[in-house]
């Protein structure tokens, strides 16, 4: 028997004459789409000749009577049939687009090149926050010394504004009405904010660099490239200023809106205007969030595009839409487990330093105003410093990452990640260059 048609080909060997006869043997017939021997892209619809497996089905064979056999109950995998009945069955021809897949064959797409930290393609949520614990695990030299760096001096200004500069908490009155204990109670957060500007305003200087610098670390971790601290403070410098711009931006944006819900309330007074400043309060709470997640992706934005503070903005929010609710969850699951490691580091720290402070101690089983000396302040800071260099690292990365997500989504950034890690068979490695580059 002459070997049955190219895979290409629907066999007409057979003509209607010996057809009739009843003695031409039929081969299988197979067919292909678009030119591809044996695969279709995953989840497409069955077409003609395929069961939607990704495998060409062969065309049943027509008996002598030029009807088709049916198939058996059992119907057989893709790529084989069963003969009809009477009739010698012809295996299939093997070869490439013939029979089954080899043993090794993957349907669906293959592996994602993964040059860095994370695979090139949409990730999944544990994928982000894994990519960023593991460039604090591969580039921990790199990344520790930023972050405690800044921990460090966000704890010593810290320490020093509760220690000198924060007034001391009004005595409540016991007899006072829930309107004037609530008065109270914004009177003593309002003297202490006063207080702790000063020590505000560097903590938002040193995350500011620690964010500049840790998005440019990231940003080569994933491309599999190690920086340098040096390397990393010259990339990041020139946008110190306008990343220091967005960031009071967003922070006057979100302090405005809660001024807008409180205002009301508190121009009314007693407890209707109770009332009211806690609904207007909601309101803007809620505004306030929506935006800042529309705006989340505008600093890694801004570090790795180079583009302006507005463009930045705009940039964010054409990134976030359609998928909000994704990167808030992924922001609300981080934030969670930032604050749950926080809390374990804190506690332990916090015990040890009541116990190593006497006088805070002693105010504590009196019931009286309690007051923490230097003891208590240097140990918590301590747990601070370590709370600090822990999570700054994970918290800029899921950002960063988020970004790079919502660009491979809509943009086929892993396509130009490969090129610029050097990939083989994505063309030309451009020179040295970043996500945004």
């Amino acid at each position: 028997m002459a070997p049955g048609p190219p895979p290409c080909q629907v066999s007409a060997a057979v003509t209607e004459p010996a057809r009739r006869s009843g003695t031409a043997t039929i081969p299988p017939r197979w067919t292909t789409v678009n030119d591809t021997p044996g695969w279709t892209s995953p989840g497409s619809a069955p077409s003609d000749g395929h069961d939607g497996s990704g495998v060409p089905r062969p065309a049943a064979p027509s008996d002598a009577n030029g009807s088709a056999p049916q198939w058996s109950k059992d119907q057989p995998p893709a790529g084989q049939w069963s003969p009809p009945t009477g009739q010698t069955p012809t295996p299939p021809r093997q070869g490439p687009g013939w029979g089954a897949p080899p043993p090794n064959a993957h349907w669906g797409r293959p592996p994602a090149a993964k040059p860095g930290v994370i695979p090139l393609r949409p990730l999944g949520m544990g994928e982000i926050l894994d990519g960023a614990a593991k460039t604090l695990r591969v580039y921990w030299r790199t990344v520790l010394a930023i972050t405690v760096t800044v921990a460090v001096i966000s704890q010593i200004a810290d320490i020093l504004a509760q220690r000198y500069l924060v007034p001391e908490a009004p005595a409540t009155s016991p007899d006072a009405s829930p309107a004037e204990a609530l008065e109270q109670s914004l009177d003593a957060a309002q003297s202490s904010l006063i207080g702790l500007g000063p020590a505000l305003l560097v903590t938002l200087m040193a995350s500011l660099v620690s964010a500049a610098l840790l998005t440019v670390v990231i940003s080569r971790a994933i491309l599999g490239r190690p920086v340098s601290l040096s390397a990393a403070w010259q990339e990041a410098r020139p946008r110190l200023l306008q990343l220091l711009g967005l960031t009071l931006l967003l922070a006057l944006i979100s302090t405005g809106l809660v001024l807008v819900g409180l205002l009301p309330g508190l121009l009314i007074g007693g407890a209707a205007g109770v009332a009211l400043a806690l609904l207007g309060g909601l309101g803007a709470l809620t505004a306030v969030v929506w935006l800042m997640i529309r705006f989340s992706l505008a600093s890694p934005a801004l570090m790795l595009e180079r583009g302006s503070v507005t463009q930045s903005l705009k940039r964010s929010a054409k990134l976030v839409q359609g998928a909000w609710w994704r990167i808030f969850g992924i922001t609300l699951l981080t934030q969670l487990l930032i604050f749950v490691f926080a809390m374990i580091v804190a506690i332990p720290f916090t015990v040890i330093g009541i116990a190593i402070d006497g006088d805070g101690f002693s105010g504590m089983l009196s019931g009286t105003t309690t007051t923490f000396g230097w003891p208590f302040l240097i140990v918590t800071g301590i747990g601070g410093v370590i709370t600090s260099a822990i999570t700054y690292p994970i918290s800029a990365g899921v950002t960063v990452l988020l970004y790079v997500d919502q660009r491979i989504r809509r943009e086929a950034l892993d396509l130009e990640l490969a090129r610029a890690a050097g990939l083989p068979g994505y063309g030309p490695t451009p020179g040295e260059q970043t996500v945004g580059g």
